[in-house]
Parts: structure tokens; sequence; C-alpha cells
């Protein structure tokens, strides 16, 4: 097959998530995907030529999906999960054992939000995209948090020489996007 796909970085063990969306992107392309949800169709006595070919394209496509899930892997985790049966035993396995780091990995992330300080030496937009970055992956990990609350706590995060800035946004009446605190505040400051 010669179809041209953006690189999908190897999975090394962290960003799970997002690895596994292009994955899964990727294996949905290929038309192999449902091998992941769908069991192998049993064999019987009183096989049909249609019911052997449906058995024999499944084992192939079982074959394709396992095999780029494992290409898309670093080396060590490849001899790891190498010696799974099917494509649905190892992408199992994967969420199972990834799936409960990225658990941990939420927390951490809210931390990171949290005890983030602007500082007067770095410029506040690379200081605010930093942050806007932390709350992409807050979406990746499908932690929810309202937008007014989230412009607010950036207000309080800007360094001690936006102090009057801080203090000007803060007592207007009305409530800002993100969208508007980078247009029409940040970039005119």
């Amino acid at each position: 097959m010669s179809i041209k796909f953006g690189k999908l970085t190897k999975f090394e063990g962290v960003d799970f998530r997002r690895w596994q969306k292009k994955m899964h992107f990727l294996l949905i392309t290929l038309k192999v995907v449902y091998v992941l949800s769908t069991p192998c169709p049993e064999e019987t006595k009183d096989e049909t030529l249609e019911a052997t070919r449906h058995k024999s394209k499944w084992e192939n496509d079982d074959y394709i999906c396992h095999g780029h899930i494992l290409n898309a892997m670093f080396d060590p985790l490849f001899d790891t999960y190498q010696n799974m049966d099917s494509a649905k035993e190892l992408w199992e396995a994967l969420e199972l054992k990834y799936m409960a780091e990225d658990a941990s990995s939420k927390k951490f992330l809210v931390s990171d939000f949290n005890n983030y300080k602007m500082v007067d030496s770095r410029p506040v937009m690379e200081q605010y995209n930093e942050l806007l970055c932390i709350l992409g992956q807050f979406m990746q990990h499908d932690l929810k948090m309202d937008e007014s609350i989230v412009v607010l706590c950036i207000i309080d995060k800007f360094p001690s020489a936006w102090k009057e800035f801080k203090r000007k946004v803060k007592h207007k009446n009305e409530e800002l996007t993100l969208v508007e605190l980078l247009g029409s505040h940040l970039c005119i400051e």
C-alpha cells in the first residue's frame, strides 16, 4: 500500500492518548481498525466459501493492524509487546498500562497549571502560550474548566510589572474569553 501519511511519532511510553488517536486514525485510513473491536469469525464444519473468505480477510487485517501498531513503537516497547497474539490483545494491553499512567498525569497537569507563575524577565506572550499548551493538554485528558475561571487564573498569573493591567482587567464588568484576553488586551499591552 503506497498511501502517504504524516509522520507518526514512535510511541516511547509517554503521551499515550495523543499517540493512540494518531494510530487510530492511521488504522481507520487503512480500513483495518475494525479488528480492534470485532472478534475473529468462528470456524464451523459447514463453512461456506464466503465465510472462509471473511475469516481470511479478518486474519489478514488483524496481521496488518498488529504490525502497524508494533511498528509505531520504540524498540524496547516493541520487544515487550511483540508476542501478543492479536491486534486487539495488544491494543487492550497498551490501554490498560498507559491509560492508568495518563490518569496520574492529570494530577500533574493540574498542578503545573496551578503553580505556573509568570515572571518579568520573559515575554508575557511566550508565557501565555505555555499556559495555553498546558490547557490544550487538559482537553486531551478530558479535563474541563470554565473559560471565565481560566481567564481569571491567567490574569492572576501575570508578572508583578503587569499589576496595573491586572487591576484594570479585573474591574471590568464583562467577562473576557481567552481570545478577547489575547486579542484585545495582551497584544495591545
